[in-house]
């Protein structure tokens, strides 16, 4: 029998009648909904995230690492600056005796379960220019879409809010209105944050000009403030960094300019603290630090 007759009477073995193609459902914004979940996983091993978890953990135990003999003591009762039950002064406002205690809360006890991570990285930027005309922030949005790969819930993850646009709070000398959009964020986690965090330790910082580290804190400051046991490590970039990351400086010509950002590495410390053991963490993660 040859090929052509085969063939053919493959043909016929199907069943008659037209195929019915099945259409294409959208959202609510016009965007096509597959017909199937598609998930992206990861498809190979973060070097950050094995460096962390094989060497980092163990040294920043050591190096936090607190031995309590005992059970703490029971925290003491906060006294309030006037009587509540007093009917004169029910409305008014009643700080503690001593100041807010947010910057006096203990760390908690120091154990392998605990020990200081890295949660999230936040990017943040701000276009003045976006109060004028909000077209203006279609390039800090293509700028940290292209650092992050983040869209909303992109490869199917649910917790995946993209990039989020910033607006205004309170009016600000006549010029922020409430509501009014005024810059980008975006939110990394899990191996795309441990992605950015390589391409900015390898990439961007050693080629800035006149960047000894981030600085720190003088020896004097006062660490009980609520930003000291808040376990958030900040700093900025001026606008020609964004241009010396990868994902930029190969397409560098699609946006209009460069633009500076903050950068916020968000950990689980909390207590006093804090703010200290989260630079140990990110100093093993090889971002420099320096003092004045």
């Amino acid at each position: 029998m040859s090929v052509r007759s085969l063939l053919t009477a493959g043909r016929s073995l199907r069943p008659p009648g037209n195929r019915k193609i099945r259409k294409l459902l959208h959202d609510e914004r016009g965007l096509p909904i597959p017909h199937v979940d598609i998930v992206v996983r990861d498809t190979h091993l973060s070097r950050l995230a094995q460096h962390y978890h094989n060497t980092l953990t163990d040294d920043l135990l050591y190096m936090t690492y607190k031995h309590e003999s005992g059970s703490r003591p029971p925290p003491r009762k906060i006294r309030l600056m006037y009587d509540p039950e007093d009917p004169y002064v029910k409305l008014r406002h009643n700080p503690p005796v001593g100041g807010s205690q947010l910057g006096r809360k203990p760390a908690p006890p120091t154990t392998s379960e605990n020990v200081v991570r890295l949660e999230r990285i936040q990017l943040h930027t701000m276009a003045k220019d976006a109060i004028v005309s909000r077209q203006n922030l279609l390039g800090p949005i293509m700028a940290l879409r292209a650092l992050s790969g983040e869209t909303e819930h992109g490869g199917g993850r649910r917790g995946s809010t993209g990039v989020q646009i910033v607006r205004g709070v309170k009016s600000v000398g006549g010029w922020v209105r409430p509501g009014i959009p005024l810059g980008a964020k975006v939110d990394l986690r899990g191996t795309k944050m441990y992605e950015f965090l390589g391409t900015l330790t390898e990439f961007v910082l050693p080629r800035l000009r006149e960047f000894s580290g981030v600085l720190l804190p003088p020896a004097s400051a006062n660490l009980q403030t609520p930003a000291g046991v808040s376990g958030v490590v900040s700093f900025g970039l001026p606008p020609d960094a964004m241009g010396f990351f990868p994902q930029i400086e190969v397409n560098q010509e699609a946006y209009p300019k460069t633009y500076g950002m903050h950068i916020h590495f968000i950990t689980n410390a909390s207590g006093a603290g804090a703010q200290e053991r989260a630079r140990q963490l990110l100093s093993g993660f090889q971002i420099p630090f320096a003092r004045r």
